[in-house]
């Protein structure tokens, strides 16, 4: 293929001859320029002559143009162009020395021609002859001279940008100086036809072959690279335009693949000559648009051929523009403001101004004419624009800011404000959120001010209706009545915390409190939080300052700062309670955390004695200084339902009636120790009882000490030690019933350990019940709880005896039903198992006795009952049994026969008859026949009954008649000489 052929003519000329377009599958050509193409007038068209396909010309290799190197700049703009004849010459000649080189040559070609004239001659005429002639050869060689600085010109044009790795390189300025430097214009027509080469050439490299998607980045390197040859928009779009034209025709004429990536090359020049275009008109525009300006743009969009979707986003961002414009004005005034009023009102009218011209263009797209508009009319935005980032947004948060403080100023919102605002948060991008917190802010403050207006000049006081009051100065700033209220208790918790400055609430500051609450419209229950809040925290300072003094520390000078607290901060006596009983327990806690962690049970007791004594000289004194009274006073205290405790048990356990509430306990305590504040919601009842069994065992056992060479000693402690167990009892909250449990369980634990010594083999005898009851008397547990130890323990060592039994096949089902007779519980001594096992042992017995007999009820109700397995499983094991029986029971009677034992044979025989009446069989066949005649003859002669030879004929399959024979000949079938032949093999 040839290359494309590019004619910078006029558009009335021919395009016989035209330069070569380059083409980025091929090699490139040269442009060649024909004299006609000397002069390019402003407004120019650029000629394309394509090649066309003949079959003379044969196609490009693809393979050769895949696997071409990327193209260069070189190959873009072609090969240096090299100096000729006379072109080194006038290279080398500035416009000076060139003009003054040709008056040199022009005055010494006429002064030699006249010289040579009148030398040869010899007269004047033939001298001035001879002058004329040499003049016009100096003047043709003078024209040749500058005749050449053109192609010189475009020649050093083409070098200078073929010279460059990167066309991006190229300067403005260069190309300007290349034209200065030869004294040609750029728009000599050999000069701009190099120029449009240049340009078509890097156009066509530029963009992508067919296959390839763009990058994005070429309208704005073709631009660029227009802009450095200094070609303007016009010519541009005149060469795109032709290119695009002369590139179609190809296509039509030839169906050329190349064709169509041409094509799509010049669909995007013309795309981007038009969107140029456009933009162009769109500067026109300003905030003062209208409905005729808009028709004129869409005419001119549809006359540059512009998609609807790339007129409305140049339309979007030109109103973008003119907005950023605004909001830069603003930021300026705002940022750099002298006087903050006439800056802030400055703001506000830019921000005014961009609100119009969104309600402008709003309009204008609901027009009764908006189809004839230009696309891209509505509402503007900032999204995708210069204050689009994130680093901008706090900016136009800031401006949001100052509109809603203007929007204040008069101390209400207005609704067209609020609709401004609306719009603004919409035209910023800002989210929900972040509009509302900015209108809080502001909003809150001048909600503030108006209150304290309000407040301090008597108007919320004297209202009828303070509610309403409220309630419509909400309305009129336009805010949330839910904030009001949380501003109400802002000022409430701020008032109260002045007034409990000094550590207490005078009567003249609960008035001013009350007051304050009565115009503010505040709950009941906030008011009660704001001083369980705040005067609960003073009241804590004061109540863990307290409990840090410790049992030697709580003197009188600490009890009257918690009295003072408790009763001068005017706290509720259950909200005091509660406080209080908070840091109390942290203390106890942490005293079972160190009782938990010691090394032994004396060292965790002696830990829950010092939390005993903390709780009766320092927990008990605090309880009664919030209440106001004595700490040696017993409260009242009433008796719950489940404290409720049963006399007679009290009185069997020993450990417990040491601990029994009463007056005789009460004298032993002296000072009563408070019980309000416990630790049963703070530990699981397991491990409360297990504290308190722990300090039980200490009080039963003493305190043991250990001595070198591994020896202890342990001393006795006295009932005093119970004094506190009982009070230990109160601070873990346990009830009476959780106590007695665990006296009850301590002493059941030491009754069963001996109790197991002495039942070791599990024989109860009288004397050892005479040794059990003293062993119950020592521990003091009562009767009831002992026997049921002992028959846990008697059935235990009976129940493994059983198990051992039956897995050994030492039991049977007679002494089963003798072990229910005499009430013991066979279902929860004998697992299922060895269960289902005996059972299935007894039937095989039944099924191998010999006898032939086999009771339904027997099997399938009564035995199954016995045992207490399920019957439907009973009587699957029976029929698999009795199927495996029958055929055993032929092998073995058979083997029996030729044996001669005569009375083994009739037992198997009987089995197989047992077992038929289980399982009802078939009649069995066997390989000897003669065998089962004689099985059926030593059965007949042990005289059985009728049914059982008759069921016996049959299972056996002999005929009657065969039968019959067989009871003829029986007496004849032996011989009783000669027992050897008794039997026929």
């Amino acid at each position: 293929m040839n290359p494309a052929m590019l004619s910078v003519t006029p558009s009335s000329s021919s395009s016989a001859s035209t330069p070569a377009l380059f083409s980025p599958f091929i090699n490139p050509s040269p442009l060649r320029l024909t004299p006609s193409s000397l002069s390019l007038p402003s407004r120019r068209r650029v000629r394309v002559s394509v090649p066309r396909n003949s079959a003379d010309v044969s196609p490009p290799d693809d393979s050769a143009a895949s696997a071409a190197p990327p193209a260069t700049t070189t190959s873009v703009f072609g090969e240096r162009k090299e100096l000729t004849g006379i072109q080194p010459l006038v290279d080398g000649l500035s416009p000076p020395l060139r003009l003054a080189s040709s008056a040199v040559i022009l005055a010494g070609a006429v002064a030699a021609g006249y010289g040579l004239g009148l030398r040869f001659g010899g007269n004047r005429n033939l001298a001035l002859g001879g002058a004329a002639a040499m003049g016009a050869a100096g003047g043709a060689m003078v024209y040749a001279l500058n005749a050449a600085v053109p192609e010189v010109a475009a020649a050093s044009l083409h070098n200078y940008v073929a010279g460059f790795d990167d066309p991006g390189a190229v300067k403005k300025e260069e190309i300007e100086q290349i034209a200065k430097k030869y004294g040609v214009s750029k728009t000599d027509q050999v000069f701009s036809a190099e120029l449009a080469e240049l340009y078509c050439r890097f156009v066509s490299s530029v963009l992508p072959p067919g296959s390839e998607d763009l990058k994005g980045n070429e309208v704005e390197t073709i631009i660029n690279f227009k802009n450095a040859l200094g070609i303007d928009d016009p010519d541009a779009a005149a060469m795109h335009m032709e290119i695009g034209r002369r590139i179609f025709r190809q296509r039509l004429e030839t169906g050329d693949r190349d064709g169509d990536v041409e094509q799509r090359r010049v669909e995007i020049s013309i795309r981007d000559n038009a969107q140029r275009l456009y933009a162009s008109k769109l500067k026109s525009v300003g905030r003062d648009i209208d409905a005729e300006q808009l028709v004129n743009l869409r005419e001119s969009q549809l006359s540059y051929k512009l998609s609807d979707e790339l007129a409305e986003d140049l339309f979007r961002n030109h109103t973008r523009k003119l907005i950023e414009g605004n909001i830069s004005v603003a930021l300026d005034i705002l940022k750099t403001r002298t006087k903050a009023a006439t800056g802030l009102k400055q703001v506000v009218e830019e921000i005014d101004v961009i609100l119009a011209f969104n309600d402008k263009l709003i309009s204008l797209k609901n027009h009764a004419d908006a189809d004839r508009f230009a696309r891209g009319v509505g509402p503007v935005s900032v999204l995708g624009g210069e204050y689009a980032s994130d680093r901008k947004m706090d900016d136009l948060k800031l401006l949001y800011r100052v509109y809603v403080t203007d929007a204040l100023s008069g101390g209400q919102m207005e609704d067209s404000k609020v609709a401004s605002l609306n719009q603004l948060k919409n035209i910023f991008g800002l989210g929900k959120r972040e509009s509302e917190a900015i209108t809080l802010e502001v909003t809150s403050k001048v909600y503030r001010k108006r209150l304290s207006q309000a407040v301090s000049g008597g108007d919320l006081e004297v209202a009828d209706s303070k509610a309403a009051f409220l309630q419509n100065l909400c309305e009129e700033l336009h805010f949330d009545p839910l904030k009001a209220k949380e501003i109400h208790e802002e000022i409430y918790r701020q008032k109260l915390q002045q007034c409990i400055a000094d550590g207490e609430l005078s009567e003249a500051n609960v008035k001013s409190l009350l007051r304050l609450r009565v115009m503010l419209c505040i709950p009941e229950q906030t008011i009660e939080a704001a001083h369980a809040d705040i005067c609960g925290g003073l009241f804590e300072k004061v109540v863990k300052d307290a409990i840090a003094s410790g049992i030697d520390g709580y003197d009188m000078d600490v009890r009257k700062a918690v009295r003072k607290a408790a009763h001068g901060l005017k706290l509720s006596r259950e909200a005091a309670m509660s406080i209080a009983s908070k840091a109390v327990r942290k203390i106890f806690v942490t005293y079972v955390k160190r009782a938990r962690s010691s090394d032994n049970r004396t060292e965790s007791a002696k830990e829950l004695k010092k939390m005993i004594a903390f709780n009766s000289l320092v927990v008990t004194e605090l309880v009664a200084d919030i209440k106001g009274e004595s700490s040696d006073i017993k409260p009242e205290e009433p008796v719950k339902e489940d404290d409720e405790w049963d006399e007679e048990e009290w009185e069997s356990l020993e450990s417990l009636k040491k601990v029994k509430p009463g007056e005789e306990l009460d004298a032993k305590i002296g000072k009563p120790g408070q019980s309000e504040i416990t630790l049963k919601d703070d530990l699981p009842l397991r491990e409360r009882t297990d504290l308190y069994k722990t300090y039980l065992l200490y009080c039963l056992t003493g305190e043991v000490t250990r001595i070198p060479f591994g020896a202890q000693i342990t001393t006795k402690k006295d009932d005093s030690e119970f004094v506190f167990l009982s009070q230990l009892g109160n601070i873990l909250g346990l009830t009476v019933k959780e106590i007695v449990d665990v006296h009850r369980g301590l002493a059941e634990q030491a009754f069963r350990q001996q109790a197991e010594v002495i039942l070791a083999d599990g024989q109860l005898t009288k004397a050892r019940v005479e040794q059990l009851d003293e062993v119950q008397k020592q521990v003091g547990l009562p009767a009831e709880y002992a026997q049921k130890v002992i028959k846990n323990i008697t059935t235990t060592k009976m129940a493994a005896a059983l198990e051992t039994a039956v897995a050994r096949g030492r039991l049977n089902l007679k002494q089963i039903r003798e072990l229910k007779e005499a009430n013991v519980e066979i279902d929860s001594m004998i697992s299922e198992k060895l269960r289902e096992n005996l059972f299935k042992k007894t039937i095989d017995e039944i099924f191998s006795s010999g006898t032939g007999e086999f009771d339904e009820v027997e099997v399938y109700e009564k035995i199954p009952a016995d045992l207490n397995i399920n019957v439907d499983k009973a009587k699957g094991v029976v029929h698999e049994l009795a199927r495996s029986r029958l055929s055993n029971s032929l092998i073995q009677a058979v083997a029996l026969l030729r044996q001669r034992n005569r009375a083994g044979v009739v037992s198997a025989l009987n089995d197989m008859l047992a077992s038929d009446k289980a399982v009802p069989a078939e009649p069995m066949t066997w390989e000897v026949p003669e065998e089962l005649s004689d099985l059926f003859t030593i059965y007949m002669r042990s005289d059985p009954a009728p049914e059982k030879l008759s069921r016996l004929q049959y299972l056996l399959g002999l005929s009657d008649s065969t039968a019959a024979a067989l009871r003829d000949v029986k007496d004849q079938v032996l011989s009783v000489g000669a027992e050897e032949e008794e039997f026929a093999f």
